[in-house]
């Protein structure tokens, strides 16, 4: 489930509670929590109401200024279902602690060896991961699709892979590219893996 920026900062501040949303069939699950950009959000109880009957005061907890806005919103298809999601915040992104923490252990970088042998040995295009770190390395905040093109890869799939890598608390993400984080050149000094290793 996506959710704007301002929106999510409203579920971090308790100002936003609910979402509404039409759907073919229920996207999430009480119970499930998501990443946001403000944070790991929760989902409570999720329901199918009228549309019709949504109040400018639930609106408001959905993060607009009345209901007939909020209807505005809704996917345009009224033979969908209306869900009513109730949302709330759970904590701060954990791959931002972690990719600030810079102190590896032996222990630790044998860890993220492994990781990323296990991604390289799933990839279809062959083993990446130290290739795309020592080009996000060499190449900070610089476009996406230039490092693609760069390693012979098409934007998507590169980009996709690139999050894997953000995932494991490697690399941050910028408004324009990539960068390691600290996690990520501490682990570069130390790893012995190099590109096109398995």
């Amino acid at each position: 489930m996506l959710l704007p920026p301002k929106v999510a900062h409203g579920v971090k501040d308790g100002s936003v509670t609910l979402a509404f949303r039409r759907w073919k069939r229920q996207d999430v699950k009480p119970g499930t929590t998501f990443r946001t950009v403000a944070g790991v959000v929760l989902v409570g109880a999720v329901d199918v109401v009228d549309a019709d009957a949504i109040t400018d005061a639930e609106a408001v907890l959905a993060g607009y200024p009345d209901a007939d806005r909020l209807r505005s919103r809704l996917a345009r298809d009224e033979t969908l279902a209306t869900y009513r999601v109730v949302l709330s915040w759970v904590g701060e992104d954990p791959r931002i602690a972690l990719r600030e923490d810079d102190r590896l252990t032996d222990e630790d970088v044998a860890a993220i060896d492994a990781r990323l042998e296990r991604l390289d040995r799933a990839s279809s295009h062959g083993p990446w991961t130290m290739t795309t770190l020592a080009l996000v390395a060499r190449r900070p905040h610089v476009r996406a699709p230039d490092l693609a093109e760069e390693v012979g890869r098409e934007r998507d799939p590169f980009k996709i892979d690139v999050r894997k890598l953000k995932n494991l608390g490697l690399t941050r993400s910028f408004d324009v590219g990539y960068d390691l984080s600290p996690r990520g050149a501490a682990y570069l000094a130390r790893t012995r893996r190099r590109p096109g290793a398995v």
